[in-house]
């Protein structure tokens, strides 16, 4: 692999066609042309999560070779909403809802990408102006098999579980962004892959040359088992404080840590490599190199000096206070408010839930080394802390 390429191929899963992407390169070299790099967004939500840093890491590197990002904002299929990995039809947003996340984005995504120097677009430029005549059109590119071939609507569709029309349609209007934009290479996750593909089938039917496709492994989130997502609550966002940056990452499961360290710590593909060989070998403790992958993901967005104080912040939270490294786990259920007095009981051998009541009332009960003073608190505000009854039990909360 030539170092030039190093980088633009680090942790991608699928680069298709074999070769396209090198053949992409040198045609644009000879040309004297960037490569126009094409990520879409639909901005559905206020947060942009650690897992976002997959893709918008890679978009960085093309932008970094030299090449043209194209970030497609969904304003127009955001109201349809992205089917993938989803089980049942998403509700349609506002515009003005779609216009405040699209703000809150950017103004993210600045953390890991000169927005001053990508190309931004919006697809209701062109979906807006397709008519019902254009929608038609676009419709006969595609048949209901091929569509249903894609895994999510596969299985939704052998459960009997509803899927609109709106969300048949919404592969062929990813993909007719890629005609609209004349995409030489197109990003995304892994459950991604269909969207892109039809991409690649919508421009050669236009004509065009095909993009090649660019496909990356998903971050999992707290938990270490279900995708990051706000909506299970297993996230970090990149708007995190330091403190709830680092903490969050010190409770993810060991066993997370190798993707954690590939996909988010930001640190150089050696520098990874080296500690997951550490990991595996046991030369590197896990609550060490957990310290490390936190130092690392709070350094990247914050700053050195924020990790630094993040790092003793958390030391002076739980060491301090008598917590062992080796915290026994408890996940926390989907509810977004935690009957605390069921936890004692289920996790911290209390022996019914009017004792666990008795025992917060008292102060016996501590949370990150303070007394706890409430029987119910907000499912956000436990995920990464610790529950404390008595000098030696103790539960570290996670997200179930």
């Amino acid at each position: 692999m030539t170092d030039h390429l190093q980088p633009l191929l680090r942790n991608a899963v699928d680069v298709l066609p074999a070769g396209a992407l090198e053949r992409r390169l040198e045609e644009a070299a000879t040309a004297g042309r960037p490569l126009r790099v094409k990520l879409g967004l639909d901005p559905t939500a206020g947060s942009v999560t650690l897992g976002w840093s997959v893709v918008l890491s890679k978009l960085a590197a093309f932008q970094a070779a030299g090449h043209l990002p194209v970030l497609i904002v969904g304003d127009f299929t955001a109201r349809v909403g992205d089917p993938s990995g989803k089980s049942k039809t998403r509700p349609m947003l506002t515009p003005e809802q779609i216009a405040a996340n699209e703000s809150d984005y950017l103004r993210q995504f600045r953390k890991i990408l000169d927005v001053e120097r990508i190309e931004i677009r919006h697809n209701s430029e062109w979906l807006g102006e397709l008519g019902a005549n254009g929608l038609l059109e676009l419709a006969s590119r595609s048949t209901v098999a091929q569509i249903l071939e894609r895994d999510d609507f596969a299985k939704r569709h052998a459960a009997n579980a509803p899927i609109s029309l709106q969300e048949l349609m919404y592969p062929l209007l990813q993909g007719y962004d890629s005609v609209a934009i004349e995409a030489d290479v197109e990003l995304g996750g892994t459950d991604q892959k269909f969207n892109l593909l039809m991409g690649r089938e919508l421009q050669e039917q236009w004509g065009m040359a095909p993009q090649s496709i660019m496909t990356h492994a998903l971050l999992v989130g707290t938990d270490g088992t279900q995708k990051m997502s706000q909506s299970l609550g297993n996230y970090i966002g990149l708007d995190d404080e330091p403190a709830d940056m680092y903490g969050k990452t010190m409770s993810i499961p060991d066993a997370a840590m190798p993707d954690w360290y590939r996909l988010a710590s930001g640190l150089p593909e050696d520098a990874v490599e080296a500690r997951i060989a550490a990991l595996a070998a046991g030369e590197l403790e896990p609550v060490d190199g957990k310290r490390q992958l936190a130092w690392a993901i709070t350094a990247r967005y914050h700053g050195e000096g924020a990790a630094e104080d993040a790092a003793e912040r958390f030391q002076l939270q739980f060491a301090e206070h008598g917590v062992p490294a080796d915290v026994p786990e408890a996940a926390l259920g989907p509810e977004p408010v935690v009957h605390l007095p069921a936890l004692l009981v289920d996790h911290l051998g209390v022996p019914s839930r009017g004792e666990a009541r008795r025992l917060i009332a008292g102060g016996a009960i501590r949370l990150d080394g303070e007394p706890l003073g409430e029987i119910d608190l907000p499912r956000d505000a436990l995920v990464g802390r610790v529950l404390q009854r008595g000098r030696r039990e103790f539960v570290r909360l996670v997200a179930g």
